[in-house]
């Protein structure tokens, strides 16, 4: 193996974490209950300080309906020492239509928002018409590390 010079680690500012987010799609959804820790795979879109993603009715659910708080990665990796990560702490809420005026808009802002990454979302060419629970985590805590060249 070739010799690597040391790796320059930092912190990132917000502003470089919100654009982070906002150019990728997929990241890790990591939430707890009890003595056990989880963490899947997600599709999602970022926008105005919030993550929105769907599901489907499951375990993940049911453990985020009882503990809504959760942690949230994405990461950008180009080389073993040239990599980006970020870490959102955060609440989920639940979006669902027919609870009031302020419930069905932000349930349709929602589905506007997620109809980005997948324009047939919730419509008859769903490609995942399973996935009816629509909700978005308030990024309350956000942070970032990066390795690259000093």
């Amino acid at each position: 193996m070739a010799d690597t010079a040391a790796p320059h680690f930092r912190e990132m500012e917000r502003a470089e974490c919100e654009a982070i987010l906002a150019r990728n799609y997929v990241g890790r959804l990591a939430f707890a209950f009890h003595d056990r820790v989880d963490i899947e795979p997600i599709n999602y879109v970022y926008e105005d300080g919030y993550i929105y993603g769907r599901t489907g009715p499951g375990t993940k659910l049911r453990t985020i309906e009882h503990y809504p708080w959760v942690a949230f990665e994405v990461d950008e990796v180009n080389e073993l020492f040239r990599w980006r990560s970020v870490v959102v702490h955060g609440t989920v809420y639940r979006l669902e239509p027919g609870h009031g005026l302020r419930s069905d808009e932000g349930f349709a802002r929602a589905v506007e928002v997620l109809r980005r990454l997948m324009p047939t979302a919730f419509t008859a060419k769903d490609p995942l018409p399973e996935r009816t629970i629509v909700f978005r985590i308030l990024a309350d805590e956000l942070t970032g590390r990066a390795a690259g060249a000093p």
